[in-house]
């Protein structure tokens, strides 16, 4: 079936997304597993030494996936709560808070390897440096928005509040890219450029692109398991739960 003839819409429905995304589940996180496999395989054994850092550069294959998850997997929260709250979509706002744990998740992952990288790199574990600095604030944007939605009782006014917060902390993603081009910072410069050939050895690259899809796979994977928790909590009075629980 041609993709422009699915009625996208019918999986607005808790209902049906609960069970779509029950079957995908598994799917999302074997593909996780085994990417993430091939992905050390690749950064560990296969790609060369660096010429500088020699083989404390490795941990780039976890720390720049993760970097990258951490953001993308904020602007998708945003998206999502203001889906939610444009247009009163329970289900979009259960994905933004499904989203959420895991965008914080990889962004303390992200500090977390910046910090083993840059000791032997700067001599220190941590400076106030923009890259990082703004880094860090997503971290606490991320709190932030899980903590307000958690402090409030009405899930509906919880979800319009978190959404408000989500939409304004949307500043921080770009200052975050483009930090190492707007200041004068420690950290390196973008590991992969859209608009430029790869500056890296091929290995490297390699294993970089499939530790990405194993964190973008396991975000999903994830995210969709902690959507239907949401949706067994918020929809148990409907008929339909009460038939899946039995």
């Amino acid at each position: 079936m041609p993709l422009s003839n699915i009625n996208w819409f019918k999986y607005a429905a808790p209902q049906t997304f609960y069970d779509l995304a029950g079957k995908l589940i598994p799917w999302f996180a074997v593909g996780a597993l085994l990417l993430g496999i091939a992905g050390l395989s690749v950064g560990l054994l296969i790609a060369p030494s660096d010429a500088q850092q020699g083989d404390a550069y490795r941990i780039i294959f976890v720390h720049v996936p993760a970097a990258w998850m951490s953001m993308l997997l904020y602007l998708l929260v945003a998206f999502w709560a203001a889906i939610g709250l444009i247009f009163n979509a329970r289900l979009a706002s259960m994905l933004a808070l499904a989203l959420a744990p895991t965008g914080a998740l990889m962004t303390f992952i992200a500090l977390f390897t910046g910090a083993l990288w840059g000791k032997p790199t700067w001599g220190a574990w941590w400076v106030w440096d923009a890259r990082l600095t703004s880094e860090l604030i997503l971290l606490f944007l991320y709190i932030g928005f899980l903590s307000l939605h958690a402090a409030i009782d009405d899930p509906r006014r919880a979800d319009r509040s978190a959404a408000v917060l989500a939409l304004i902390g949307v500043i921080n993603v770009p200052i975050i890219y483009f930090s190492v081009k707007w200041w004068n910072t420690l950290h390196q410069g973008a590991t992969i450029s859209m608009t430029k050939a790869p500056t890296m050895a091929s290995q490297m690259l390699l294993g970089m692109l499939l530790m990405a899809g194993s964190f973008w796979l396991y975000a999903i994977a994830t995210s969709l398991y902690r959507c239907r928790t949401l949706v067994l909590e918020r929809e148990e009075h409907a008929a339909w739960i009460m038939k899946e629980a039995q």
